[in-house]
């Protein structure tokens, strides 16, 4: 059974369980609910928790580790004689997956009976004119070795999927008739539910937590990896970006450090200025109805998608600023994509970010600070310079931090309006690239995850994450500190 109808049987007992339950506790004290030790809906939200948490916890865990164990076992049943010379492991076990996944769309689909894709043969080559028919494209044909684990593949699973859906029912409907038998008119079901709310959101916070730390430490693993295989000396230092999968690949870090910082500071230049004064005209001078309108239109810029702003740079404002600074204006501009492209794009985007942020930390300024200035007869404009904005100063810096750390983990505006050069220039007319882009870069194609080429993606995440996430904390210590002074 799909995992999609376990969750809505799931559900449907769970409405039930909370229907009953609430009518059993009523009909145990006799209809009056003051006779009750909690509310009704106590006790139909005991029985509808205890059928649905343990079975959708049971159902997460198992769709998440049956993919893994199965896998696993058909990897080590794989003979060495079915893995090619120039092939891996992980590779063969993609075209099994791909050659399991096609056969199951086949059977779902009706193309073929469940008989005939386990009766299909290699040997006669229908197997990938099967699938193609289908839409599920292989590199090459699919080997006897490969078809037989593919097969066993479908079989694993769907002996898998059998016993989750038999577990998944009996584990609600145990909880089910369970909490159903324990309501009666003393039964202390509003401590049970509050005890198990907060333990679900507990969880909620440990999974956040939990994937926070498993992000970080796959990129520890990884750039521990990439460090066992090319100097670290040379990666940090290192003025030359040259990567090579034949070998004698130089991939020193600065030059894509420079790109990220160049063009994140012109990107800054634009932002901050515009975000700024946008934000004191909002809040100090423009009329309610005026800011009613403006400022949900500002903030509009911040859903656009990024992919937008990239082609909004390759294809307006690269060309506009070509013909401004290239050949046909001032002559210092070779092609569109560029630094200032990027940052000029990116700059716009930010926009939102400086002004909401900048915005809302003025308008907590207290009202007893301007009434003051007013009083020792200071205008609105210096009120503004001389109380308001000293006194929003450090929220300020932590607005322009926080944009700071998303201009530098940007990339489609970077990928499409920046060019790929790595190089060290002080030119912003030059094509330039960031750590993002080669990101990007180097894990796209058929890379060897084993070699320094496919391993430095993981080594530049990590100094992107351990940049971003300084200035985050410092940002976020300076918002905290000036919250806690005017709250």
């Amino acid at each position: 059974m799909p995992a999609t109808w376990l969750v809505l049987i799931v559900l449907a007992l769970s409405a039930l369980g909370y229907v009953l339950g609430r009518q059993r506790a009523l009909q145990n004290a006799g209809g009056d609910s003051r006779a009750l030790h909690s509310l009704p809906s106590y006790y139909g939200w005991h029985v509808a928790l205890m059928a649905l948490v343990p079975a959708t916890g049971l159902l997460a865990v198992w769709l998440i580790l049956q993919p893994i164990l199965v896998e696993t076992t058909i990897a080590g049943q794989l003979p060495d004689s079915a893995i090619p010379e120039s092939s891996t492991r992980s590779l063969v076990m993609s075209d099994v997956r791909r050659v399991a996944d096609g056969l199951d769309l086949a059977v779902s689909q009706g193309a073929m009976t469940t008989d005939e894709a386990a009766a299909l043969r290699s040997e006669t080559g229908q197997v990938r004119e099967r699938l193609a028919e289908l839409g599920v494209a292989l590199g090459s044909d699919v080997s006897a070795a490969v078809l037989s684990a593919a097969q066993e593949y479908r079989s694993m699973a769907r002996i898998g999927n059998l016993m989750l859906t038999i577990a998944v029912l009996a584990i609600a409907a145990l909880g089910f008739v369970y909490a159903l038998s324990r309501t009666d008119r003393d039964f202390r079901a509003r401590n049970v539910v509050e005890q198990g709310i907060r333990a679900l959101l507990v969880a909620a916070a440990s999974v956040a937590v939990l994937t926070t730390l498993g992000i970080v430490l796959s990129l520890i693993f990884n750039t521990l990896e990439f460090f066992k295989l090319y100097s670290a000396w040379d990666f940090f230092f290192g003025t030359t970006w040259a990567p090579s999968f034949g070998g004698g690949s130089e991939l020193g870090v600065l030059p894509l450090l420079w790109g990220t910082f160049y063009i994140s500071l012109i990107a800054l230049l634009v932002a901050v200025p515009i975000g700024l004064f946008s934000a004191v005209y909002l809040s100090e001078y423009a009329p309610r109805k005026v800011r009613s309108v403006a400022k949900p239109l500002l903030e509009v810029l911040a859903g656009i998608p990024t992919i937008v702003y990239g082609l909004f740079a390759l294809l307006t404002v690269g060309p506009l600023l070509v013909q401004v600074f290239g050949d046909d204006g001032v002559g210092v501009m070779q092609a569109s994509t560029a630094v200032m492209t990027a940052g000029l794009v990116m700059g716009i985007m930010l926009i939102p970010f400086v002004s909401s942020l900048s915005d809302d930390i003025i308008n907590a300024v207290p009202q007893a600070m301007r009434d003051g200035s007013y009083g020792l007869g200071a205008t609105k404009s210096e009120t503004v310079r001389q109380v308001i904005l000293p006194a929003a100063l450090p929220g300020i810096v932590g607005a322009i931090l926080l944009a700071a750390s998303r201009a530098i983990g940007e990339t489609m505006i970077v990928v499409l309006g920046a060019g790929a050069a790595a190089r060290l220039s002080m030119n912003p007319f030059d094509a330039m690239t960031t750590v993002t882009a080669k990101i990007v870069s180097q894990l796209t194609g058929d890379a060897d995850f084993a070699s320094a080429e496919a391993l430095v993606a993981f080594a530049l995440g990590m100094t992107l994450f351990v940049l971003t996430l300084g200035l985050n904390v410092f940002a976020l210590f300076i918002v905290r500190k000036y919250r806690e002074q005017y709250e």
